[in-house]
């Protein structure tokens, strides 16, 4: 299936219009559009603009409030609780994590407890907005039960993603975005949209046995069979119990009851260097690091050892000169009765 090659700008107004179509207010909807751009900039097509038609139907189901009375209430210095109020999890994680930022300027360390919340994106996206305040940005955010345990054959965790942002002087951030699975649903998706076939490590079918084609994908598997388990495990502890959510097969489907509001959990935080060492010699030493690495002489069939979210932040520096491709199939439902809302 075709691409077409949109800008930046072009594709945010698209995303923007048709979230604003089904009622969502404009500072809303800039917010979610500029995380879903935000990763196909970044090449991570699983977790952007292809997620808009799935938002908008929820939304008109019932699922989603777009007009949440997000609220954010502090349990401690350093701590505090962000009700979203069954918001789009995007705008409801980006506030958090901007009280986070400021718990963590006041005090040192800001760590954030969602409620009440629904999918939120890209992760990468919120830990950026710690690193570009020079702190460490952590998020992580449960997922509804598609993940076979280790040694299991029937899904219990989701694929819990789990993110860091560190912060450089020089360098561009050092982002870390990973799903505790070997693949994201995401990508899944992305696959059937394009009509490819899938690594026979991603998933299995409804018997456990690992498939190619993503269109039989009952599970995913852990990445690192036990480790990728075990830290799927503690993404739930801190997403859901720590919250009061639900866990592994009790949290509400996202492709399934699009009435229902899902009462995500996500824990985020923010940690300010300065508390901790010499705020110039961590940005500097960071440099070190990353510059180090990259000197490491590459293995064959390697071109440079790049840092974790360096290929994503290449992959973003191109398209924002030569534009984002997007399958034809996606753009000709966000042109759709789009224009003209996004302009208002």
């Amino acid at each position: 299936m075709a691409d077409v090659v949109v800008s930046k700008e072009e594709l945010t107004n698209l995303v923007k219009g048709k979230l604003m179509s089904v009622g969502v207010p404009k500072e809303g909807a800039e917010t979610v559009a500029d995380v879903l751009v935000h990763a196909n900039l970044r090449n991570v097509n699983s977790h952007g603009v292809l997620r808009t038609e799935h938002y908008t139907k929820r939304i008109s189901e019932g699922g989603i409030n777009i007009n949440p009375n997000i609220t954010i209430n502090n349990t401690g210095p350093s701590s505090a609780i962000a009700d979203g109020d069954d918001g789009l999890g995007h705008i409801v994680a980006k506030k958090a994590m901007e009280h986070a930022i400021e718990l963590a300027k006041r005090n040192g360390i800001g760590m954030i407890s969602v409620i009440n919340s629904s999918h939120c994106g890209a992760l990468s996206y919120f830990v950026n907005q710690a690193a570009n305040e020079n702190m460490i940005g952590l998020a992580m955010t449960h997922t509804d039960s598609f993940v076979v345990p280790f040694g299991g054959k029937k899904p219990f965790f989701g694929t819990n993603p789990i993110a860091f942002g560190f912060p450089a002087k020089k360098n561009k951030p050092v982002i870390l975005d990973m799903a505790t699975s070997n693949a994201a649903m995401g990508k899944i998706l992305h696959a059937k949209e394009i009509g490819k076939s899938i690594p026979d490590n991603w998933g299995v079918d409804e018997n456990g046995i690992p498939t190619t084609d993503p269109n039989n994908v009952n599970a995913l598997l852990p990445f690192g069979g036990p480790k990728g388990y075990g830290l799927g495990m503690v993404v739930d502890v801190f997403s859901g119990l720590l919250t009061g959510a639900a866990f592994g097969p009790h949290i509400s489907l996202m492709y399934g009851d699009l009435h229902k509001k899902r009462k995500l959990g996500h824990f985020i935080g923010a940690i300010n260097p300065e508390f901790f060492t010499d705020i110039e010699e961590f940005l500097v030493n960071m440099d070190r690091m990353i510059d180090e690495i990259h000197q490491v002489e590459p293995a064959n069939g390697f071109d440079k050892v790049l840092v974790p979210g360096e290929p994503e932040t290449l992959k973003e520096e191109i398209r924002l000169k030569e534009g984002i491709p997007v399958t034809e199939s996606i753009y000709n439902y966000l042109v759709s009765s789009s224009q003209s809302v996004a302009k208002e």
